[in-house]
């Protein structure tokens, strides 16, 4: 009986590490995916970690205040792996938020029904965009390796925060402003000159409302550049997720 007990307690364990993990992450943390899907997924590759890896050297203690502290410990490491999955799409959405404010669609607002959150047209399109490569590319499978190394990494209840950790999430936490402006620096820079080119004729013709007269052009220049660059944006997304594949594994490394 205390083995059966044993092993629920390190099941448990595992399952709680990997359900965080799910719900951070922009895949399987998706409101339109049903809870019970995420219960029964975490359920199923809990019992799979449990079984490959068979974490029977941990000591286990059948108290209230150890499972607490391990559970807490197990919910810190999913979360991390899981929100710094999200870091690079939240780069991919400001980028987008850009490329819309320059385009004049800042109010143009919508309602994404997955986050429950408002965001600009363009950015809710690249962040899909993104999406959609992070499955062509088996992202969604990564995510399980990652979580499947991590047990290998870091064992269960041995968690370590130190100051490499902290320095690795502000690294990637930045990488949100050096992704957004990747993707968005070819629409800015067209932008500008037409910014500039706006500013000359107002000046020199000070009679005319130059932004009445710009902004409907300036829409369809945008969208026009964004249908030219789409190839590029699909090689750029691809190699910046791929690249966060390798990120990913230097975090949990980090935290052993």
């Amino acid at each position: 009986m205390n083995i059966l007990v044993t092993d629920f307690v390190l099941v448990l364990l595992i399952f709680i590490r990997i359900l965080t993990a799910f719900i951070a992450t922009p895949v399987y943390g998706h409101a339109s995916i049903p809870s019970q899907v995420k219960v029964f997924l975490s359920i199923v590759i809990a019992y799979i970690i449990f079984s490959v890896s068979n974490p029977t050297n941990i000591a286990v203690d059948f108290n209230i205040w150890w499972l607490f502290a391990m559970a807490i410990k197990e919910i810190i490491v999913g979360l991390i792996i899981g929100f710094s999955i999200n870091l690079v799409f939240y780069g991919f959405n400001f980028a987008g938020t850009f490329i819309g404010f320059d385009m004049g669609l800042a109010m143009a607002q919508v309602m994404n029904p997955i986050e429950e959150t408002n965001g600009n047209v363009i950015g809710e399109v690249i962040y899909f965009l993104a999406l959609m490569i992070f499955f062509i590319i088996d992202g969604h499978q990564y995510v399980i390796r990652a979580l499947a190394f991590s047990f290998q990494v870091i064992p269960l209840g041995e968690f370590k925060s130190n100051e490499a950790l902290f320095n690795l999430i502000i690294k990637y936490s930045s990488l949100v402003f050096v992704i957004s402006v990747k993707i968005a620096a070819p629409i800015l820079v067209s932008f500008f000159l037409i910014h500039i080119a706006e500013g000359i004729l107002a000046r020199m013709i000070p009679q005319m409302q130059v932004f009445f007269v710009t902004q409907p052009l300036k829409i369809g220049i945008g969208f026009l550049l964004l249908v030219t660059i789409l190839p590029v944006y699909f090689y750029v997304i691809k190699n910046l997720l791929q690249d966060f594949e390798n990120k990913l594994y230097t975090l949990v490394r980090a935290m052993g």
